[in-house]
């Protein structure tokens, strides 16, 4: 078991907590084989709802797959307890935001996509379900007549113990 932390980076503008939607968020990755070496092709959509059963043992798992080359199961938790949010005072370093629990496999590649949570500064509207396919989000909160924004995302991958 290795246990793998996605951090990222972002430029937050009039936005004091970017967050994941909880238990619910999907988390998007590309997988690689640490037995063979194969990547996944397609992106992993990852869930805490989604508990997979392990065919050995008693473990439960968010992910379950076999690899297309060597065909060795693969499997990840992600570390419920991990998940956390990216603030303003965050800005300008990489903060570990969720940490996954790997068997077999490691993430090589994150997708930010939809559901995230963003809520602007100085009681400014929470935006529900903001979008970061693009690797940026732009909208405007008429609560403090400013605009808002998530920019310049970035992210790695870490070995935590």
């Amino acid at each position: 078991m290795v246990k793998i932390a996605l951090k990222i980076k972002v430029l937050l503008e009039n936005i004091e907590e970017l967050k994941s939607s909880g238990s619910s968020h999907n988390w998007y990755f590309k997988f690689k084989c640490c037995n063979c070496g194969e990547i996944t092709k397609k992106w992993c959509s990852v869930s805490l709802e989604d508990s997979i059963p392990s065919t050995k043992g008693n473990a439960v798992n968010h992910f379950l797959a076999k690899c297309k080359l060597c065909g060795r199961e693969n499997s990840m938790t992600i570390v419920e307890d991990s998940i956390k949010s990216f603030t303003a005072e965050d800005q300008g370093r990489f903060k570990i935001i969720v940490i996954l629990d790997c068997r077999g496999l490691e993430p090589c590649d994150f997708s930010a996509r939809e559901g995230w949570i963003a809520k602007a500064i100085d009681n400014g509207t929470e935006f529900t379900d903001v979008d970061l396919y693009e690797y940026e989000w732009i909208e405007y909160c008429e609560k403090i007549k400013k605009p808002v924004g998530i920019t310049e995302i970035e992210h790695r991958f870490e070995r935590v113990k």
